[in-house]
């Protein structure tokens, strides 16, 4: 036993143990109904505000590219099939030196607006959202939902290789988190509200309600899940899809075939696809990462490095929309190197009119695939905001649509469909690297409208989890919810249940106890002798325990002296508070928490007492275990 102060009678506990207790109470209190209820509510308000601001985002993003890309630059969009929303207003000459400096223009204002109001909204916004519901407690400052569409906008409607679905995550996460500051809410109902509000802002933009869902509970971590946050975002994501279809429609974003069906000799072709698209997903990797290197040595004021990658971007693109355009399309037709691409994803997945068949199409999606790469580096890399969500998804059904009809050609098996393994190849490519193959499976065949992929998608995920295990697109995702400072507490507890009480009690240390005939004054005498214990057993007189004595009496005795007079220990004793050597040390903790007591009794498997347990002893575990874990 300890000597610390709180041995000492009428001492309150340390501060070590008052944290402790109060830790306890908090993890004792799981996501019961009301909670629960509260915390669904909650999210549908979430969902209604992600599926309003996805909406107004998603408008304003197809109005500034109208406008900008097409009314000035004569730009062409490639777009897919459900993705247009603004109709196209007459046809402006392709101006090339114009579209040149567009991207440049849009990401240099973009990024002005991110370094001068809230420098957290630079770059995608996906891994910075992470890093709020892991170290931030879930706290997000009101300005970045605005910002950070300002900055898109911006940097996306001037041509920034780019996806809004980055954006989005950050915005609804942010929608979730100052939905909980305004309602004032838990810590831990906060962090649940910015996963849903995650995954709400997805679900709007991107049309994958249950996809989206899974997302949020999947993308904080790279092994585990967020599983309190299930059903919320669930809601959530329901409810910013309505929202979101009421004012665009229910069309999925790409046009599919009605069916793709499961041939099972084609699983050897797809696990060779999905080893293929994760040798792509590590090269794009390693591109991103090596721009953003790049840009973080160049010795210039953060703010104008996204308008440095946009002149990149333009001096790199306009050459190919130059050089290739004229041959499938005209002068300014789009590639989909410009924006989220799902133009050109959805070319990989159904092909078009003006598409080359045979050798030269996989030869034209290889070429646009590696150029897809390097825009979308140049232009998240340096800051720009825009998702890397988007581009992923475009890049992995680039190259699934250039292996499926390769093998087409080579094997002269017309079964074979690209569109299949372009729509395989995107989940593949983005679930390796975001760590989310759940999530992505699901999105991809809500994307097809039917679950005909999904033995080929589970292999192919499967394979690329494998070997992109340890490459990360998201540098703020941890291991698991051991690693993650958001459930530190909860875990620690969970530290305690796997340490049992006979391993730590001190046994042999002699101790005072008393018969239930004992005269209140020799108890009194012993009390105040003694140094260390606090809790005194009482027998019977088989040596049976019937109670316990605290050393808190001697503050009623010194009130009243005469009282010792006529008192006995039987008259002194309460019910006894004892554990079990085979518990754990957070069972005496709740113990010691319920009864309000400071010193338990530990008593063996025959009943005999073998020693005493305190929380100054219980505290010094939970400081080791604390010691052990990142701050």
């Amino acid at each position: 036993m300890t000597s610390s102060p709180h041995g000492s009678p009428g001492k309150p506990p340390p501060p070590g143990d008052t944290r402790l207790r109060s830790l306890l109470r908090r993890s004792a209190a799981p996501l019961e109904f009301e909670l629960l209820g509260r915390t669904l509510l909650h999210s549908a308000l979430v969902g209604a505000a992600a599926g309003l601001v996805g909406s107004l985002f998603f408008w304003g993003l197809e109005v500034t590219e109208r406008l900008v890309l097409e009314g000035l630059a004569g730009y062409k969009l490639l777009r897919a099939g459900g993705e247009a929303i603004v109709s196209d207003h007459g046809s402006t000459p392709f101006r090339f030196w114009v579209l040149v400096l567009l991207p440049a223009v849009g990401a240099l204002a973009g990024g002005i607006v991110s370094w001068k109001f809230a420098p957290e909204t630079r770059g995608g916004g996906a891994d910075q959202i992470i890093e709020d519901f892991h170290l931030r407690a879930g706290f997000v400052r009101r300005r970045v939902p605005t910002i950070k569409l300002i900055a898109s906008i911006l940097t996306l409607g001037f041509g920034g290789s780019g996806g809004r679905e980055g954006p989005t995550m950050q915005v609804g996460g942010a929608l979730g988190s100052l939905v909980g500051r305004y309602l004032r809410v838990s810590e831990r109902e906060r962090r649940i509200l910015l996963v849903a509000g995650l995954a709400a802002g997805m679900a709007a933009v991107f049309r994958t309600p249950l996809g989206a869902a899974l997302l949020g509970v999947e993308l904080m971590h790279r092994d585990d899940f967020e599983s309190d946050a299930l059903v919320p975002s669930v809601l959530a994501s329901v409810i910013a899809y309505s929202v979101f279809i009421s004012f665009f429609g229910e069309a999925t974003l790409f046009s599919h075939a009605p069916r793709y069906p499961f041939i099972p000799s084609h699983l050897a072709l797809y696990a060779l696809m999905a080893v293929l698209v994760s040798v792509a997903a590590n090269f794009f990797l390693f591109t991103l990462k090596g721009v953003q290197k790049l840009s973080a040595r160049i010795s210039l004021p953060e703010w104008c490095k996204p308008g440095i990658g946009g002149l990149l971007l333009g001096l790199f693109t306009v050459p190919v929309l130059v050089a290739i355009g004229p041959l499938i399309g005209g002068k300014g037709q789009g590639l989909g190197l410009l924006g989220g691409g799902y133009g050109l994803a959805q070319v990989a997945i159904t092909g078009a009119p003006w598409f080359a068949e045979g050798w030269r199409g996989v030869q034209l999606l290889l070429v646009l695939g590696v150029a897809k790469i390097l825009a979308t580096s140049l232009t998240i890399g340096s800051g720009g905001s825009a998702g890397d969500f988007g581009p992923s998804l475009v890049i992995g059904g680039i190259f699934g649509g250039a292996f499926g009809r390769a093998a087409q050609l080579l094997l002269h098996d017309p079964s074979i469909q690209p569109g299949a393994f372009a729509l395989v190849g995107m989940g593949t490519f983005y679930g390796g690297l975001a760590h989310i193959p759940i999530a992505s499976l699901v999105m991809v065949c809500e994307l097809a409208g039917s679950y005909d992929l999904l033995v080929p998608l589970m292999l192919a995920e499967g394979i690329a989890f494998v070997i992109l295990r340890h490459r990360a697109l998201y540098h703020s995702q941890v291991n698991t919810k051991r690693d993650s400072p958001a459930h530190r507490d909860e875990l620690i507890l969970d530290v305690l249940k796997d340490i049992r009480i006979g391993d730590v009690v001190v046994q042999d240390r002699p101790f005072i106890t008393f018969k239930r005939g004992t005269p209140a004054r020799q108890v009194i005498q012993q009390l105040a002798d003694t140094e260390w214990q606090d809790a005194f057993p009482v027998l019977d007189d088989d040596g049976k325990l019937v109670g316990v004595i605290s050393a808190d009496i001697m503050r009623t005795m010194a009130a009243d002296p005469t009282i010792g007079e006529f008192t006995l220990a039987d008259d002194m004793m309460t019910a006894p508070v004892s554990v079990n050597t085979d518990d754990d040390l957070h069972t005496a903790l709740e113990l010691l928490l319920h009864h309000g007591a400071r010193e338990v009794l530990v008593t063996d498997q025959t009943g005999k007492i073998v020693g005493f347990l305190d929380e100054a002893e219980i505290s010094q575990f939970y400081h080791g275990a604390t010691a052990s874990k990142p701050a």
